[in-house]
């Protein structure tokens, strides 16, 4: 008989509890609502702004961790290529040597190459010449 006193106690107090803590969440809602239609910036906008915001920083840190592995995967490329053929960036190590050339002597074979004293004229017609033949 005293067990089921305990047990009709304890369910009448978890009852009570319930019932208290259903109330304040009733009540808690009633004041967020309230502060929402009061305020719409803060029940849309921040939201919104932060959610731009943070979206972009983590954004920016993915892209710049995916950067860093993509150059650090192509350093180790090239110094795989570098020690299999003796390559460099700017091309075979020793090969190219360019050659020792002045402007003058540059200046010269051009001039050797073209002629500028011999030309032909050609007559370059008018915009309204074209629209009068075709009329």
């Amino acid at each position: 008989m005293a067990s089921i006193q305990k047990q009709m106690e304890h369910h009448q107090r978890s009852k009570s509890f319930t019932a208290d803590t259903a109330g304040k969440v009733e009540k808690s809602a009633s004041v967020f609502k309230r502060w929402g239609r009061k305020h719409p910036f803060i029940r849309y906008g921040l939201p919104m702004i932060s959610l731009t915001v943070f979206g972009a920083v983590g954004l920016g840190h993915l892209l710049q961790g995916s950067k860093d592995i993509a150059k650090v995967k192509d350093d180790q490329e090239w110094e795989i290529i570098e020690t299999k053929k003796a390559l460099s960036r700017a091309g075979p190590v020793d090969a190219y040597k360019p050659k020792k050339i002045s402007l003058e002597e540059e200046l010269k074979a051009l001039q050797e190459k073209v002629d500028i004293n011999i030309y032909e004229y050609k007559r370059i017609p008018r915009p309204t010449e074209g629209k009068s033949s075709n009329n």
